[in-house]
């Protein structure tokens, strides 16, 4: 295959992201990688407001692209095709990024390629770490949890997931509960250091269910009920926050830890070189990440997790993502729409129910 030059784009949530990425499957180097974040205007809200992410990923796409080429030293004469996530997101955002894309695309005579935003996320770490198929994967982030067995660029088999809130919406939402700032994972794991993680006894939502699915809702509510009995004046002590703090992640952790064991007891015995890998900001957690490595570590499995800068949202995936899909696909054409729901595994059934626009995980 030849060494090919991609614009990646991605706009499915809060952070407005643009890179160039060049090489081919398997062997590819990113040039540039440019992030805008979008904390500071969703502060005051306690979590992400769609009508205002998508007026400043409109706002701001332009200027991260040309920041991107910038940054690569190229201009869009060098660009060979443009990559762009075409869901699962907020509508809002990712239609902004289908119709910049669209654009520079037409505007360009280039290739157009709608990318899955959480294939992006799987395919990873073939970018970062050159792992070989099928491996296995955990996607942790604020909008998704779920295993995948990852087979080929457009070949993946979710072992299971999250029935409601995924742990990056949980820690968030339990941080606002005990009167953490945002973002929630980084201010828990903070907070959590100085807390005594057995002084609440927290439910481990589905360990009594077999499989892989997992439920964050439960334990929200619990640390709710929990601070509410510790309420005093309406504020909580230093140390009760430490403590439900430190409770809550071990919580997630053990969640985390049996249902890895679980998707890995399915997964190794389907090749002799195992790897499970994760990604999403969770997986920066780093109580989280040592108990996956345990796990992984008891299958003789390796554990593979991207440096934190492609973990996270960004537009290097999104392009590396369309670069593998070359093989087995043809470019999209200007018809192509967005959509808030794009389940990876097609056959696999609904984790959150359906609705008119299709399943939602």
């Amino acid at each position: 295959m030849t060494s090919l030059t991609l614009l990646g784009i991605e706009s499915s949530c809060d952070d407005t992201a643009a890179a160039v990425l060049r090489g081919q499957a398997g062997d590819a180097q990113v040039l540039s990688s440019i992030v805008m974040g979008q904390t500071a205007l969703h502060a005051d809200f306690g979590g992400v407001v769609p009508e205002i992410a998508a007026r400043a990923h409109a706002e701001k796409l332009d200027l991260c692209v040309a920041q991107a080429l910038e940054a690569a030293e190229l201009s869009l004469d060098d660009i060979d095709a443009v990559a762009v996530t075409a869901g699962p997101g907020l509508i809002g955002g990712v239609v902004s990024g289908v119709m910049c894309a669209k654009g520079i695309a037409l505007g360009r005579g280039l290739p157009l390629y709608g990318v899955n935003h959480l294939a992006g996320h799987a395919l990873t770490p073939r970018l970062t770490d050159g792992v070989t198929f099928p491996y296995l994967m955990l996607l942790v982030s604020g909008g998704h949890c779920q295993f995948l067995i990852v087979s080929g660029p457009d070949q993946f088999q979710r072992l299971g997931g999250t029935i409601d809130d995924a742990p990056g919406e949980a820690f968030d939402k339990v941080a606002r509960l005990i009167s953490l700032p945002q973002p929630g994972g980084p201010a828990i794991e903070t907070r959590a250091k100085a807390g005594d993680s057995k002084r609440f006894k927290l439910p481990r939502p589905l360990l009594d269910r077999q499989g892989c699915d997992m439920s964050f809702s439960g334990l929200k509510t619990a640390v709710l009920r929990q601070r509410d009995h510790l309420l005093k004046d309406g504020t909580l002590s230093a140390q009760d926050q430490a403590d439900l703090a430190a409770g809550f992640q071990a919580a997630v952790v053990d969640v985390l830890a049996e249902k890895t064991r679980r998707a890995l007891a399915v997964y190794a015995p389907m090749t002799d070189t195992p790897s499970i890998c994760v990604a999403g900001g969770v997986a920066a957690n780093m109580a989280i990440r040592s108990a996956l490595e345990t796990v992984a570590h008891k299958f003789d499995a390796a554990f593979i997790a991207p440096p934190l800068a492609l973990c996270t949202d960004n537009a290097a995936m999104i392009a590396y993502a369309a670069l593998e899909q070359m093989g087995t696909r043809a470019p999209d054409g200007m018809d192509l729409s967005a959509r808030p729901r794009w389940p990876l595994d097609q056959s696999a059934p609904a984790m959150l129910g359906s609705g008119k626009k299709g399943a939602k995980a």
